[in-house]
């Protein structure tokens, strides 16, 4: 049975830093991409950064480039989302999935976590 948890999420102000981690198992990690998403109130689920599985190349949204780090730990079967400079827009439920190989943007992931909640008090 494949698991995602995700954890890290919390209320913080404008300007300060949080790590997300997820938690895989079930699944043979190394093999597979990992993608974070976000989900604000009233809004689409959006992608948001994703780490491929064989090179760790990692991709990001325009909106989080230069914030936001995405990093695997193999060892762990846990990937990272180190977030600095905190902004009220990234106030979101965030997600973490998993798909084998190759990393996209797209929501095309096997498989999904709960999500953590991230607060972004101005």
């Amino acid at each position: 049975q494949v698991q995602l948890v995700e954890s890290g999420g919390g209320l913080v102000q404008a300007g300060v830093s949080l790590r997300l981690s997820c938690a895989a198992s079930g699944l043979p990690f190394s093999r597979f991409a990992m993608g974070w998403f976000r989900q604000a109130p009233g809004k689409e689920r959006e992608f948001v950064a994703a780490i491929s599985s064989n090179f760790g190349t990692t991709y990001y949204t325009d909106s989080v480039k230069g914030r936001f780090t995405i990093s695997r730990d193999n060892a762990k079967n846990t990937v990272y989302l180190q977030m600095n400079s905190l902004k009220p827009e990234d106030a979101a439920v965030y997600y973490c999935a998993a798909k084998l190989y190759v990393a996209t943007r797209t929501d095309d992931y096997t498989y999904w976590g709960q999500g953590t909640h991230v607060t972004v008090s101005s």
